[in-house]
């Protein structure tokens, strides 16, 4: 009788999944709208006062986006008052979408990633998961283990896309 050999398990091919740095953490939208006169005008008192009342843990541990959705000018400095209610409760907090947000802490986990166990290796960044990884957070791990590897490859091991080659 034949044995099985696992050719994928002897080719010496390191799987990278990008979704095992996807952000665990809930992302929640800050809306500056809702603290405004009529969704438009910003009252300093009354939006200090508001901000002070505020339930700030709700966003305990969580990812925020802080924006303003409304068609309002909103001075600069209402946007760093915000942040500090929020950066001490925040596991991350910035300006932009709830997309974007989620975008830049995903990017950071990757550039967190200790590459030094890729080194001269042959990596296979995992392509389709069920999080939508993302054209980003390709490009930024190839552009992190570029200098590094033997190669990088996209796709599984039993069947890969070649995307770059050491010379």
């Amino acid at each position: 009788m034949d044995e099985i050999v696992n050719k994928v398990a002897q080719s010496g091919l390191i799987s990278l999944d990008l979704e095992d740095y996807y952000p665990k953490e809930e992302t929640v939208v800050f809306d500056i709208k809702n603290y405004l006169f009529m969704e438009m005008i910003l009252k300093e008192k009354d939006f200090r006062a508001a901000l002070q009342a505020h339930d700030w843990e709700q966003y305990r541990d969580k990812n925020v986006a802080l924006t303003c959705t409304a068609d309002a000018v909103v001075p600069m400095w209402a946007y760093m008052l915000v942040m500090t209610y929020l950066q001490p409760v925040a596991h991350y907090a910035a300006f932009g979408d709830a997309e974007s947000v989620n975008r830049t802490v995903f990017l950071q986990k990757l550039r967190d990633i200790d590459t030094s166990e890729y080194v001269d290796k042959r990596v296979v960044v995992k392509g389709c998961g069920d999080k939508g990884a993302g054209e980003a957070a390709y490009a930024e791990i190839t552009r992190l283990l570029l200098p590094l590897v033997k190669s990088i490859m996209y796709g599984e091991p039993c069947s890969t896309v070649p995307i770059y080659k050491k010379k």
